[in-house]
């Protein structure tokens, strides 16, 4: 399929603390993860985002090249690149404080674009959130919509607000991936693939829950598909939904369902093809809770994963600009 994907969203530096050791710095961000992720893959992205001219944002900026993704011009204006302080428990999970602004730069048109992607912050998070909106509404014309609330209860100051702000996407998007997490905060007592199931008669052709250890479950017009998670040596959890995100939609691009015009055969999905399709995004989050910080699998390493079958394994570190300490900044 030609075309490209635009991803919107937030770009920082997490700066991950694990007890006992030093802080370490890891390029991060949900959207940006996503864009990252389907890269790697192979897929043509370009993404809009708010970073500085400083050293964090060169480090982003470089990671992005490196990973085959473009950045739309007038994206690096920010006064200061946006961090993430986590803290790392002895399961590998992860919790949050941010320093964040969020201001993007509008993109040019994409009428190329086959998929837009937005989620987290970007969405919620104001004054940017509003242009997210009024961006994803207007690409929705031509292009297969993605959003992920992957909610962060500290930088949403009225709840009832940021629910609005969720609803408002859901109605526009194709695909929904939410983790049971972001359900559980959005309707506290109602099991969440029940809140799944009510989204999908918002609009939705797809919306998928993750589960942690527990795996995956989503729901379509013709059923609901619930796959086990892949095994695997668990570093940390710092980019695992937005791995599945990655591998969901890489998933339903090669199978030719991205794109305005392709939205009925979308919504026709079987469940044995959703299945298969979340299969794929299992082994891509299970490839990258492999490794530190949210470092996501090429397609070679995914597929070479997926042949041999078994537990994934802590693979080799790899060598990029995403890594350093503090005191390289």
């Amino acid at each position: 399929m030609s075309g490209h994907a635009l991803v919107v969203g937030e770009a920082l530096v997490d700066v991950v603390r694990r007890a006992g050791t030093d802080p370490v710095e890891h390029v991060g961000g949900s959207p940006l993860n996503v864009a990252v992720g389907l890269g790697r893959l192979g897929r043509a992205v370009q993404f809009t985002t708010r970073i500085a001219d400083d050293p964090r944002g060169t480090r982003i900026l470089g990671y992005l090249a490196d990973s085959g993704v473009s950045l739309t011009p007038g994206s690096a204006a920010a006064d200061r690149t946006a961090t993430a302080q986590a803290m790392i428990d002895e399961t590998g999970s992860a919790s949050y404080e941010f320093d964040i602004a969020w201001e993007p730069v509008a993109p040019p048109p994409t009428v190329d674009a086959v998929l837009v992607h937005t989620g987290s912050i970007a969405t919620v998070l104001g004054p940017g959130c509003e242009l997210v909106a009024e961006l994803v509404a207007q690409q929705a014309v031509s292009s297969t919509v993605s959003f992920d609330p992957n909610v962060r209860p500290a930088l949403i100051g009225d709840p009832a607000r940021g629910r609005a702000r969720i609803d408002r996407l859901v109605a526009l998007a194709d695909v929904v991936k939410a983790s049971d997490e972001d359900l559980g905060w959005y309707a506290p007592d109602r099991d969440p693939v029940d809140t799944a199931r009510g989204w999908l008669s918002r609009g939705p052709a797809i919306v998928a829950v993750t589960r942690g250890a527990k795996g995956s479950v989503a729901v379509c017009a013709a059923g609901t598909v619930e796959i086990p998670a892949v095994e695997a040596d668990v570093v940390d959890t710092v980019g695992a939904g937005d791995a599945f995100t990655a591998g969901l939609l890489d998933g339903l691009w090669t199978r030719n369902l991205l794109g305005a015009e392709k939205r009925d055969a979308l919504r026709a999905i079987g469940t044995d093809a959703l299945r298969e399709v979340l299969t794929t995004a299992a082994w891509t989050s299970a490839l990258t809770v492999a490794r530190a910080g949210a470092d996501l699998p090429t397609r070679a390493e995914r597929e070479a994963a997926r042949e041999s079958g078994g537990r994934v394994r802590r693979p080799p570190s790899r060598k990029t600009p995403s890594q350093k300490s503090p005191s390289a900044t």
